[in-house]
């Protein structure tokens, strides 16, 4: 099943059921008020919404109506958790080459994972905003998962049993800002503005051969203002798999249904396949030129992001987004 959430009722919105050509929806609101509330009780509302997604499938919902995903939010505008990994290896080793420094020897036991903001989380359609282009504002596509409630010190084989939808997402990123940051020897705060998702959140059994059980397999597409950008295959170069990053952030603590949990940069060794951030692109430059050539993102530009199944339909919907100034309310 296909799920989304349509700006209406509050802050959480209002619970639908998309059609998997991405075409139609219908109401779920009478199985549970929004997604989060589903996740609450996950066993008992999602063989109602799988039913309600068959009739939908099947042609016979009644009442419904016209997907807009410029109608929605993110699948969950807010989460009590994002937790964002940074899984592909090759993504690291050329961010680090930025700085002159190799990969550390305990990258390839002990995964990379920051805690984000999720208080306010954007749609696929919502804007990136920010106040200034010197910035640094680059995109950053990538595979994220919501879970269900996983306990403390669960190991990786239980977290890939406590997966419940798979997303897109756009995690962007202020590289100025970061560089600043990071000279403090602490965490992100201001480098890092709202995470966007993709219209729907998708249910593994909907995936088919593209999820193996800890990533999901299929080139992530990139465009940036309508030209092709990158096509990197998200399950390919992934170090750490989703339980692997689920159990991870669940060592200490537990995560409380509703939680996100991200791949980090979608990134290939293979130039060929281009990049899902501007970051990767500018230091492959570097290295052939001496410096970038390709800017960070400026107002007015437009970033495209999806991933498609071997049909061509699109399986999550489209994260399109205009880069656009922010102007203070009154």
């Amino acid at each position: 099943m296909k799920l989304a959430t349509l700006r209406s009722g509050g802050r959480d919105g209002a619970l639908i059921v998309v059609s998997r050509d991405l075409k139609t929806a219908v109401a779920a609101t009478n199985i549970a008020r929004s997604l989060q509330a589903a996740l609450d009780d996950w066993a008992r509302k999602a063989p109602r919404l799988a039913h309600l997604s068959d009739i939908l499938n099947a042609g016979k919902a009644a009442d419904a109506f016209t997907f807009d995903p410029t109608r929605c939010a993110a699948p969950l505008p807010r989460a009590y958790q994002w937790a964002d990994g940074s899984a592909y290896a090759n993504h690291e080793e050329l961010l680090r080459k930025a700085d002159g420094a190799p990969l550390p020897p305990w990258f390839w036991t002990d995964p990379l994972v920051y805690q984000g903001a999720s208080d306010s989380l954007s749609g696929a359609c919502d804007p990136i905003r920010a106040r200034s282009e010197d910035w640094g504002i680059d995109l950053g596509g990538q595979v994220a998962v919501i879970v269900d409630d996983v306990p403390m010190g669960a190991t990786a084989g239980a977290a890939a049993g406590r997966i419940r939808l798979v997303m897109l997402a756009n995690e962007v990123s202020l590289r100025e800002v970061i560089a600043k940051e990071q000279t403090k020897g602490w965490g992100f705060v201001q480098g890092k503005v709202a995470a966007a998702f993709s219209p729907v959140a998708v249910s593994l059994d909907e995936l088919s051969q593209a999820w193996d059980g800890g990533k999901l397999h299929g080139p992530l597409t990139v465009h940036i203002n309508g030209q092709l950008f990158g096509r990197p295959d998200a399950g390919a170069g992934m170090t750490f798999d989703f339980p692997m990053l689920i159990a991870h952030a669940a060592r200490t603590r537990e995560l409380e249904a509703g939680s996100i949990v991200g791949s980090g940069t979608v990134s290939n060794p293979d130039p060929a396949v281009g990049c899902a951030c501007l970051a990767e692109k500018r230091m492959l430059e570097s290295a052939a030129h001496g410096k970038p050539t390709t800017p960070y993102l400026r107002f007015g530009d437009r970033v495209r992001i999806e991933m498609f199944d071997p049909a061509g339909k699109s399986i999550f919907g489209a994260i399109d987004q205009e880069v656009v100034k922010y102007v203070p309310p009154e």
